[in-house]
């Protein structure tokens, strides 16, 4: 029975378009909801909230949906789109607004975009291309190096980025809401050697962690990771999770700080309680289906002092949750190289009553100056966070 609610769920997730809906499933309500998509106009723009002395303005618009983001040391930001390409826009007179834009590569499935060496490197759902950067900001011939990643199933949204051992970090989402992988790839996070394209699995049981960075100052990896759908209104809550290598963060069966997830089938060959023993647990979590996206450290000094080092954190928004989350960027500070507090850093995208929401934040990238800029692909448009000093 609680499969079958389970199938329902699912069903019902890709046919119905009603603004609420309620399904039970382990005797907890899910719901789809999904809040109205309203112009971001310039007065609803003027009305997010933020710390004092912050400000958010247009860097650029009229983008279509914009994913994520990267910038050159030359100022160009390279930005992938859910269309399949990938735009460069430059601020050539530095006054805060992109001037030029211009089409720099086409690849279906393009997503995740990282900067390395005067190297550009693009991941689609299956492949890894890298090419060089030319002086103008252009790419030379995009050279596939890394082929035959899994298939993407329900995450087909890939994410890259170097750590500070020089290797490239991949994440593989899961084909599924909650189920055993066909492929070990899958649910995972990959190191790839940006030279040879070999590769290997770094952690592993991690659903669907799109935004992962490492620590300014300790060299650790942290990664955001989406909770399972179905659970209910309120689980599985987000996870802020310390990524190790060789580590296993539980999903689908174990979740939160030790939570079973029992509306799926038990771990083989297993019992739920030794999987849990050999589960790593989420350093912080944050409220249910709230859809974390991408996750930086802020390294500038334009901000406060008391946001050096701290993680800064997009969060997409929910579909099926009733009250509706995320659609805002929180911040974490870490005390002693450890996460220890969240707090809303920008919110407003959300009506006050839940009902309606102009922005869905997805790709962060921090500028030379200290500003950041955050990715919209609600509403198209690229905002630049600033702080008057």
């Amino acid at each position: 029975m609680k499969n079958l609610l389970l199938i329902l769920a699912v069903f019902i997730s890709g046919i119905c378009n009603a603004q609420n809906f309620g399904v039970i499933s382990e005797e907890k309500v899910s719901h789809i909801y999904k809040p109205e998509k309203v112009e971001a106009t310039a007065e609803k723009i003027n009305s997010l909230s933020m710390p004092e002395g912050f400000k958010i303005e247009k860097y650029a618009e009229n983008l279509e949906k914009p994913r994520m983001m990267a910038v050159s040391e030359a100022g160009n930001v390279y930005v992938t789109r859910r269309q399949g390409d990938v735009i460069m826009l430059s601020d050539q007179d530095k006054d805060g607004k992109a001037e030029k834009q211009q089409t720099v590569a086409t690849k279906e499935g393009a997503h995740g975009v990282a900067l390395k060496d005067n190297m550009f490197y693009l991941i689609t759902v299956n492949d890894i291309f890298k090419a060089e950067i030319n002086e103008d900001g252009s790419l030379g011939e995009l050279e596939k190096f890394v082929e035959n990643l899994p298939d993407g199933g329900q995450h087909p949204n890939r994410t890259i980025a170097f750590g500070p051992d020089g290797m490239l970090y991949v994440s593989v989402g899961s084909t599924c809401n909650a189920c055993a992988e066909t492929r070990e790839e899958n649910a995972t996070i990959l190191q790839v050697d940006p030279e040879t394209g070999e590769r290997n699995i770094f952690a592993k049981g991690l659903r669907n962690t799109i935004g992962f960075k490492w620590h300014p100052e300790t060299g650790v990896l942290y990664g955001m990771d989406h909770g399972i759908d179905w659970l209910g209104d309120n689980d599985q809550e987000e996870e802020l999770n310390k990524i190790e290598e060789g580590k296993n963060y539980g999903w689908p069966y174990v979740y939160a700080d030790g939570k079973f997830n029992k509306s799926d089938e038990p771990p083989k060959g297993m019992t739920w309680e030794k999987y849990a023993e050999k589960t790593t647990y989420p350093e912080l979590l944050f409220t249910a289906h709230s859809a974390p996206m991408d996750m930086i450290f802020y390294k500038g000094d334009m901000f406060p002092q008391e946001y050096q080092n701290s993680a800064i954190i997009t969060f997409h928004g929910s579909w099926n949750r009733k009250p509706a989350s995320g659609y805002k960027l929180m911040s974490v500070r870490f005390t002693d190289g450890k996460a220890a507090k969240a707090e809303d850093f920008v919110t407003g995208f959300l009506s006050s009553d839940g009902t309606s929401q102009f922005g869905r934040p997805v790709g962060l990238v921090e500028l030379e100056d200290g500003s950041i800029l955050i990715a919209d692909d609600g509403s198209g448009t690229i905002y630049r966070l600033s702080y008057n000093q």
